[in-house]
């Protein structure tokens, strides 16, 4: 089964939509060459403020798509650095749960922390 690429992802959801390249790469402030070459994957992708522009273009989660590009939003990092102990070992008892799962659990620490 082949691997999904960041870069074939872009292409296709931009596609989908019907957006020209020349277009979009003007939307995402980089030239069309270069974003051809990312969507052909003979780039890495790009920097975190453009792959979050992306998603907000092609309406996709911002998270998914720069986990997909081998990158963790800058806010998240932040999280990690003020808790490095404490977030590890949160995410490693929480190897084995089903994306279901982990929704859930989010959901409800979410409405816990509100109450």
């Amino acid at each position: 089964m082949p691997r999904i690429s960041f870069g074939s992802t872009v292409r296709q959801k931009r596609v989908e939509r019907q957006i020209g390249l020349r277009e979009f790469a003007k939307q995402i402030g980089v030239s069309p060459t270069y974003l051809s070459k990312v969507e052909r994957d003979e780039f890495a992708p790009p920097a975190e403020d453009k792959v979050v522009r992306i998603a907000q273009l092609l309406e996709l989660d911002r998270d998914a798509l720069l986990a997909l590009a081998g990158k963790v939003a800058s806010d998240v990092q932040d999280i990690i650095r003020r808790h490095p102990v404490e977030t590890a070992s949160f995410l490693r008892s929480t190897k084995g749960w089903t994306a279901e799962r982990l929704a859930a659990f989010v959901k409800d620490a979410a409405r816990k922390h509100k109450a």
